[in-house]
């Protein structure tokens, strides 16, 4: 009688258990959904892999302790899984000329993570590495990589408006070195949209303080009056762009940058405005 008293009791806490791991499981599940279709490729393999995850935590439930590192713990344990299998050691070949989301396929799986754990789930670099299990600086080089790597396939002409020389030679030699081209540098806001006349920038990186006393944010707004492009603000005064106006939200980064920030920042835009362009003209010829 004892024996099946206990055994009864270890069965409630088992179920408990399992309970309480699918009510912290079922918010994250989207998010890891949405991450590894972008790593695989498509939805059926994410899935997939998704699966094997909730499989592992079925076997183990206490490996979530809490709501708070759930997202967390769950990422790191697909990414084990995933880190295990020798057929995801290379990435995929695709055709010339493929989207940047399809061109993730065919970089190496440790670029790739780092890159959408970063640019796709918004993790931080600690968090970035927690899940990966490897060192920060290991995450940054791999973030890197893959921003190099992509840059092949998202190669745009940038404009740099910024007022300090130095600063401005830094941003070039890092947005050169992505394989982009800087078609011109504007130290106020008059020159930025002049420049802008002559040719669209795909990108745009911009200062808010400039040398006359005029705002980069201002000559943004300009800009974006007559076009779209994606805008990046480097800056020492990020509350300055704090001001619930567009082109809020933005990418921003504040003085002093780090370049590997910077390269990886650069990618991202430039990676989810060609997927934001490719849904405009899917919704445009529906």
């Amino acid at each position: 009688m004892l024996a099946s008293r206990k055994s009864v009791i270890s069965g409630q806490k088992k179920e408990t258990e399992l309970m309480s791991t699918a009510e912290i499981v079922a918010p994250q599940l989207p998010y890891l959904r949405r991450y590894a279709r972008a790593l695989t490729g498509t939805q059926s393999a994410g899935d997939a892999y998704v699966v094997a995850t909730l499989e592992a935590l079925i076997a183990d439930p206490g490996t979530l302790s809490s709501n708070a590192d759930a997202r967390l713990a769950l990422f790191r344990i697909f990414s084990a899984i995933w880190n295990s299998l020798g057929v995801n050691e290379r990435g995929e070949p695709v055709e010339p000329g493929a989207p940047a989301e399809t061109r993730l396929n065919e970089i190496a799986p440790a670029p790739r993570q780092a890159f959408l754990l970063s640019c796709l789930e918004g993790f931080s670099e600690e968090e970035s590495a927690h899940i990966l299990q490897v060192d920060v600086d290991t995450i940054r080089e791999l973030v890197d990589e893959a921003g190099r790597e992509l840059a092949a396939d998202i190669a745009t002409d940038v404009m740099i408006i910024e007022d300090e020389p130095l600063i401005a030679m830094d941003l070039e030699a890092i947005v050169e070195s992505l394989g982009h081209t800087v078609m011109g540098v504007a130290r106020t806001r008059s020159e930025a949209v002049a420049l802008a006349q002559s040719k669209r920038p795909g990108l745009v990186l911009a200062d808010i303080q400039l040398a006359d006393g005029s705002s980069g944010l201002d000559a943004v707004n300009d800009l974006l009056e007559t076009f779209e492009t994606p805008v990046i603000f480097i800056t020492a005064y990020p509350e300055r762009f704090l001001t619930g106006e567009r082109p809020e939200p933005a990418f921003l980064i504040a003085k002093p940058f780090q370049p590997a920030n910077v390269s990886a920042v650069i990618s991202q835009a430039l990676f989810f405005e060609q997927r934001a362009h490719r849904r405009r003209e899917i919704r445009a010829h529906a």
